[in-house]
């Protein structure tokens, strides 16, 4: 898939990202937040989560704890299309 290389926090838990092939879109993560524990528990609190940054070496969006999000859940939120693995659906956020 692609890299993210832009993240813009907007209201909530709402992002607007940009990828490395140009594609564009705004990820609400917080029903993926809410689901962990963890590592993502601090991202609920909002000024933290707002703390996002793109770690180019890893391609995707991180927060100073460590948390990330993998690229292609990602870009298949913002594109609308799912991840497919042997021509077969195996991930949609939607």
């Amino acid at each position: 898939m692609w890299d993210v290389t832009e993240v813009t926090p907007l209201e909530g838990y709402n992002l607007r990202l940009r990828f490395e092939d140009g594609l564009a879109g705004v990820v609400n993560l917080g029903q993926i937040i809410d689901r962990f524990d963890g590592v993502f528990a601090p991202l609920q609190d909002l000024e933290y989560f707002r703390q996002v940054s793109v770690d180019p070496e890893i391609g995707t969006i991180v927060w100073p704890n460590g948390a990330d999000v993998c690229p292609d859940v990602l870009y298949s939120h913002a594109s609308g299309k799912p991840i497919v693995f042997d021509d077969e659906p195996v991930f949609s956020i939607r």
